[in-house]
């Protein structure tokens, strides 16, 4: 890096690898917005005035406002994040300033949350949990707090990305009979796992779990509607890790409370956070959780220095892993 001083500005409190990574540069003053809370938009327009890298968060707005408030000397956002729908990226191309991500470090973790989501769906684990805490455990009952196995099932996945494989994976060794998916082309490696290629109306008819892994786009927002819940089998699963906006929210409230399907576990929803009072929130066959799927130690380090090493490298005029595109 040369002698010049830069300047870092980071949005939030983040794990010590990516901090680390910053401070080990010299000439280098790094300022944190000191608070695990979301930066307020005017005082981000205030903090970023002069720097050269900022390092931000998935909550926070990177508008043209934000952009035009860090000047001439900005020549990097690096997001903690896979997604980089916060960024007003266009106008960061105009300007030459990189815009960097963390691709596929939250792999795992996520594919391992998803499995986990649809076992508590499934097996009802949560409303277990409740009777043994309101007193509700009784004598045995042959009908009582009843799921379905996974064993002998068909398992579709929307979007057999990194982590629709992971989950696929990780399902293969519960007994499932057959795993499908549908996704905007056919993938190679999903001979890997034994999955067939469905047209997703058949995917929607025929499994009894479908996973949604997939980005949000124009194609996929809303795809789940009245009129695919009415397809699915009685007993069918939703699983959504993905995005929120691919599942028609009011649609899958109907389709839950009149029973077109057995149960959902969303870790995403429209808008995020979903308000306590929304309609699905009482619903006992679905399970909400607060977009968790990133959330072991292991991958919000990895996120936070990788992150971290995006800006070091674009001062360093080095690839950075991230690289949204290339100026």
């Amino acid at each position: 890096m040369s002698a010049e001083k830069k300047r870092v500005y980071v949005t939030r409190r983040i794990p010590k690898p990516g901090l680390d990574r910053l401070t080990e540069l010299e000439n280098c003053e790094v300022e944190i917005y000191d608070s695990d809370e979301a930066i307020p938009q005017e005082v981000l327009l205030e903090k970023v005035k002069g720097v050269n890298g900022l390092l931000c968060m998935l909550t926070d707005n990177i508008n043209k406002d934000v952009l035009d408030a860090a000047g001439d000397n900005l020549e990097v956002v690096a997001t903690m994040s896979v997604g980089f729908e916060h960024i007003d990226v266009e106008t960061c191309k105009e300007r030459k300033i990189r815009v960097c991500n963390t691709p596929n470090v939250s792999t795992d973790s996520v594919a391992e949350l998803t499995v986990s989501l649809l076992l508590l769906t499934a097996r009802r684990l949560l409303d277990g949990v409740a009777a043994v805490k309101n007193g509700e455990w009784g004598k045995w009952k042959p009908m009582w707090l009843c799921g379905i196995e996974l064993t002998g099932r068909t398992v579709g996945i929307l979007g057999l990305g990194r982590i629709g494989y992971g989950v696929a994976r990780r399902l293969k060794p519960f007994g499932i009979k057959q795993i499908v998916y549908h996704d905007v082309c056919q993938v190679s490696y999903a001979d890997d796992i034994g999955a067939t290629f469905v047209e997703f109306d058949t995917m929607a008819r025929e499994c009894d779990i479908i996973c949604i892994c997939c980005n949000l786009t124009p194609q996929t927002r809303h795809r789940f509607n009245k009129k695919v819940f009415s397809m699915m089998k009685n007993e069918a699963i939703l699983i959504n890790s993905g995005r929120g906006g691919v599942i028609n929210h009011d649609d899958l409230f109907d389709a839950l409370k009149e029973g077109q399907i057995f149960a959902a576990g969303l870790d995403v929803t429209e808008p995020e956070p979903l308000p306590s009072n929304h309609p699905l929130v009482a619903l006992p066959n679905c399970i909400i959780l607060p977009h968790m799927g990133s959330n072991t130690w292991d991958s919000r380090n990895m996120m936070s220095a990788t992150a971290g090493e995006n800006v070091v490298n674009v001062f360093n005029k080095k690839v950075a892993v991230g690289d949204v595109y290339s100026c």
